[in-house]
């Protein structure tokens, strides 16, 4: 039987962006104060993006342009969460076993988004 998407939260790429963002926030509380309003924060805020701009593209899809500008948001949050991960790593602030294991996650999600973007008719109707 084939799985039927209903909701945004039906979607795999959305859970993983969900969960990847959460796996951010874990992450993120051992950074260092001084880091609060720079990359703590950034890093948590393009990471939420990247679901929540999956979110806003499903219940556009009715809007083929629209559902791919969302996805593209999305696609461009989650290549930020990329570059703050790298500083993080860079700054020893994110072991490199954890930022190579959330980077990587980050790598499928953008491909999943790639894959949507380049067939936006079996999303859309």
């Amino acid at each position: 039987m084939k799985n039927i998407i209903l909701v945004h939260t039906d979607l795999i790429v959305f859970q993983n962006a969900f969960n990847s963002a959460v796996q951010i926030h874990q992450f993120s509380q051992n950074f260092p104060s001084e880091e609060k309003f720079s990359l703590t924060d950034q890093i948590r805020r393009s990471s939420r993006s990247v679901a929540a701009n999956l979110a806003e593209a499903f219940r556009k899809r009715r809007y083929p342009k629209s559902f791919i500008s969302k996805l593209t948001d999305s696609e461009g949050e989650a290549a930020e969460t990329q570059v703050w991960l790298k500083f993080a790593n860079t700054f020893n602030y994110l072991n490199s076993e954890d930022y190579n294991k959330i980077n990587s996650a980050y790598d499928r999600i953008i491909a999943q988004i790639v894959t949507m973007v380049l067939n936006p008719d079996k999303w859309t109707f």
